[in-house]
């Protein structure tokens, strides 16, 4: 007789960047630059979900990770500026919450120079690969302010070599803690079946809508917004 059954213990965490979101003033002007000096694939480009006047487009870093741009009428209106909205380069200062840099991926340092000369076939200044020992990394700017990089790493990242006791130290983080975040916790999970908690003011909330619509979104069901909806369907039929 099979003994009594266990709830399985494992790690559930992210794997990977889904999409990437970036604000932009001209989304057919960034779908052209990362399609013609990066040799990204246009794959989706549509009315964003449930955001009047928004549009949404992907280019395929992969088959399951993209960078997306999200343009409104609003967005021409709001400046740059520099050290605020925009860091301006991988060193630079911005708001705490705001993207300082992207770096995408290349198997191997020969395809990060193959892309190195395409990059400047198309009159895009660039410098690098810097070696960065966990990583080698190439550097320039892209429309809007954006600061991008290109990077390849031979190994993972071995975390015993490349976590400094000085910056932990500095950064006021714990033994205890260090242990927690490079081991963290295993899930296994209720299946789906923890409720949605109270609102905490303490915790991290959406600020970009109003009270009453948040509040809505947090009182429905699951099971209602998880049932698919017109967005489910892609505006475009095929076989």
């Amino acid at each position: 007789m099979p003994g009594p059954s266990r709830r399985r213990t494992m790690t559930v965490k992210i794997n990977g960047v889904h999409h990437l979101a970036v604000c932009t003033r001209d989304i057919k002007a960034q779908i052209e630059f990362f399609s013609d000096v990066l040799g990204a694939e246009l794959v989706a480009l549509y009315w964003m979900h449930g955001v009047e006047g928004a549009w949404h487009g992907f280019v395929k870093l992969h088959d399951t990770s993209y960078l997306a741009f999200v343009q409104t009428d609003g967005m021409a209106e709001i400046e740059p500026e520099l050290g605020v909205t925009h860091a301006g380069w991988a060193g630079g200062d911005a708001a705490g919450g705001t993207m300082q840099h992207v770096a995408f991926n290349v198997d191997n340092e020969e395809d990060l120079l193959t892309l190195r000369d395409r990059i400047r076939s198309r009159g895009i200044n660039v410098w690098g690969p810097v070696d960065h020992g966990m990583c080698k990394s190439m550097y320039f700017a892209g429309l809007e302010d954006l600061t991008l990089e290109v990077a390849t790493s031979e190994a993972p990242v071995d975390a015993r070599a490349w976590i400094d006791p000085e910056v932990v130290e500095l950064a006021g983080i714990s033994p205890d803690e260090l242990a927690a975040f490079t081991s963290p916790a295993r899930y296994a999970g209720e299946g789906g079946t923890i409720p949605q908690p109270p609102v905490d003011p303490s915790k991290p909330h959406s600020r970009g809508m109003s009270p009453e619509r948040y509040q809505r979104s947090l009182t429905t069901p699951d099971d209602v917004i998880s049932q698919p909806t017109r967005f489910s369907k892609p505006p475009v039929e095929v076989d």
